[in-house]
């Protein structure tokens, strides 16, 4: 145990280890190496962010997908997905909502749905912070070409989150159809960084043929690209795809991973997933206590929230609707930290 704990002070100290250390504390962990990671990882993050973690408001706009990735439960090939989107004025109103409720952040996130035509993200960013120009907007809509990226830039979109999924091309291959490739998505997130967004990556855990050493991998792409944001949740199965049957990543490995990541990218922006929520009822406190620092409270209208089911099992009620921001609060005070309504810009 001891060879563990030196190289998290290592990796506390550089803010790097090399692929086989790396890989040596994924494979070797035990509660008592994560208790330490995990202490590390709050003093870190309480140094530069305090206690305050960031809410996000989540907007699901469209379920509608181009893509077949199989992994997912929006995908193209999902026959019983009931699809929906959402208006410009449904958005607003979404926004208006989470204004009232402190909410400083905006989240657009959907599939790549070419209804959503670059005119249409840009008039609909355009009005957002055109209303609420304290507010700051992300978007998650996926692979675009520079020029679409550039044109959401200029209409005042301020950050962009475009997981990764895995750094190992032979995994990514086996994760997703193959007009799908690990060299567009990081060029893509390549494209966002020049044109400044605060750009996010971010992988899954425990998916299907994912070893310790893909992890390590995850976290040295990370280190290399220094992301502002990175969302990292667990592989949680969706019964409507290829991988039904599969395991789900489990919240032990997940939790390293936010620790870890902490670590290597001290100024980060790390959600505590619905992900994490849905495996465990206390898994975003437990995120929290890990390293992360936001949360991301859903927006999107009642009645569209359960058809936005990328896994199964998700959490669409409860904490996780607007309206629970205050129980939201008051499970983050029980853990010492304060949810607070800030813009919540990565500190530089």
């Amino acid at each position: 145990m001891s060879r563990l704990l030196g190289l998290i002070d290592k990796l506390e100290t550089e803010h790097i280890l090399t692929k086989a250390e790396l890989t040596e504390i994924i494979s070797g962990h035990t509660p008592d190496t994560d208790e330490y990671l995990f202490a590390k990882a709050r003093a870190v993050r309480e140094k530069i962010y305090g206690r305050d973690v960031y809410m996000r408001g989540l907007i699901e706009f469209t379920n509608y997908c181009k893509n077949d990735c199989l992994y997912c439960g929006i995908r193209r090939s999902a026959k019983n997905a009931e699809r929906y989107r959402l208006t410009e004025e449904q958005i607003l109103d979404c926004c208006k909502t989470g204004y009232g409720l402190g909410f400083r952040t905006f989240v657009l996130q959907g599939g790549e749905d070419g209804f959503y035509t670059d005119e249409k993200i840009v008039g609909i960013v355009s009005r957002i912070k055109e209303n609420f120009p304290d507010c700051a907007v992300t978007l998650s809509i996926g692979e675009k070409s520079r020029e679409s990226y550039e044109k959401f830039r200029k209409a005042g979109a301020d950050r962009y989150l475009l997981r990764h999924e895995t750094a190992n091309s032979e995994h990514y291959r086996k994760l997703h159809p193959k007009e799908l490739s690990l060299e567009n998505r990081m060029r893509c997130l390549s494209y966002l960084k020049e044109l400044g967004f605060q750009t996010g990556c971010g992988f899954m855990v425990g998916s299907p043929y994912q070893t310790a050493e893909n992890l390590a991998e995850d976290l040295l792409f990370i280190h290399e690209f220094q992301p502002q944001m990175v969302g990292i949740g667990p592989f949680i199965p969706h019964h409507d795809t290829p991988f039904a049957e599969e395991k789900s990543g489990t919240l032990e490995t997940t939790l390293l991973m936010l620790g870890l990541t902490r670590l290597i990218v001290p100024n980060v922006l790390l959600p505590s997933t619905t992900a994490l929520g849905t495996i465990h009822p206390k898994g975003r406190e437990m995120g929290i206590l890990a390293g992360a620092n936001v949360v991301m409270p859903n927006l999107s209208p009642n009645d569209v929230r359960e058809k936005y089911l990328l896994y199964d099992n998700k959490i669409c009620t409860g904490d996780e609707a607007a309206e629970s921001v205050a129980s939201l609060r008051k499970r983050m005070e029980n853990i010492g930290y304060n949810l607070v309504s800030a813009r919540g810009d990565c500190i530089k």
